[in-house]
């Protein structure tokens, strides 16, 4: 096994840190009484970085090692490294698909039963003792009959459309090009998709394409019984456009579990009763957090033993191993 040496900017799960450290040289910064001294002197040493997502890793940070040759991060959605400017310097950067498929489309479909249905509110009704002076009142809410527009039709996406249609739910996408391998009805553009469905399902990363591509325009498409839900990144939808949507009626609701400026959520969206929100718990339990740790510490383990990680993300290309 290679002597690589390895960083970790911020503690990340026990198994990321111990998979590592039994196989390579494992340095932790957050424990260092002058982190900033010891990159001024070994950041030269370092070829590898695991990374928990805690700050963004910036092209200017990823320069600060000249000898780095991967960057596995913690999670499918990878916008807070800069994967472009990593892979103009050969860097592979490393992300965790698959491992987290069912748990965040579980919490997809809870989510949107929850938003429908009006649960979370009817929950806040009996804790409140509210139920002692009369039920809560009945809700406009049914899946039955409901088009789920699915925006993002990846891996994570196609598992909820597959839920959503055992519930009788119809289902619609889009992405980049359509997918001549599936028979769900495809839109050319988010406002196409918004105006065909009730339920927009947004299932996107955040990258500089898709900042605010669920903007007033899609909202208004969506229309007054429509209802967002967002399990992909904040950064999708304008939180102003979707707050003022909200406000005027313009969309029946909002189930999220993401935000734009996450953790703080505005406090207007706090307000609404009738919008459902998470604090991003969409893969958050320790099964699928452990299997997504320990992707993190196999990327890295399999680059030095093989030259060839096992979950590439597409900016980066595998160079040569050396």
């Amino acid at each position: 096994m290679s002597d690589a040496e390895i960083l970790m900017f911020s503690p990340m799960l026990p198994i990321v840190e111990k998979t590592l450290a039994e196989k390579l040289t494992l340095h932790r910064l957050w424990t260092m009484d002058d982190p900033e001294s010891f990159l001024a002197d070994k950041a030269a040493n370092i070829k590898g970085i695991a990374y928990g997502g805690h700050t963004p890793l910036t092209a200017n940070m990823i320069d600060r090692f000249p000898n780095l040759e991967i960057i596995a991060n913690f999670g499918v959605g990878y916008d807070a490294v800069d994967a472009v400017h990593a892979g103009t310097k050969s860097i592979v950067v490393t992300n965790t698909p698959d491992v987290l498929t069912d748990e965040v489309a579980d919490t997809a479909m809870g989510l949107t039963l929850m938003t429908v249905r009006e649960l979370s509110a009817a929950e806040r009704h009996l804790r409140a003792g509210k139920w002692l002076q009369g039920a809560y009142p009945l809700t406009r809410g049914t899946m039955s009959g409901r088009t789920m527009g699915i925006l993002g039709l990846g891996r994570i996406g196609q598992a909820i459309a597959r839920r959503a249609e055992a519930f009788g739910v119809k289902i619609a996408y889009h992405r980049r090009t359509r997918q001549d391998d599936i028979a769900w009805d495809y839109y050319d553009s988010p406002e196409a998709l918004a105006a065909a469905c009730d339920i927009l399902m947004i299932v996107l990363p955040g990258t500089p394409q898709t900042h605010h591509l669920v903007d007033a325009k899609v909202l208004a498409a969506l229309g007054p019984d429509g209802i967002v839900i967002n399990i992909g990144r904040g950064s999708v939808i304008d939180e102003e456009a979707l707050v003022k949507a909200l406000q005027d009626g313009t969309i029946r609701s909002a189930g999220l579990d993401v935000f734009e400026h996450e953790p703080s959520v505005p406090d207007a969206l706090i307000a609404m009763d009738h919008v459902v929100l998470l604090p991003h718990v969409g893969s958050a339990s320790i099964h699928t957090r452990d299997g997504m740790g320990k992707l993190v510490a196999d990327n890295i383990i399999a680059w030095f033993e093989t030259g060839k990680p096992l979950t590439p993300v597409p900016e980066t290309p595998v160079p040569a191993a050396t």
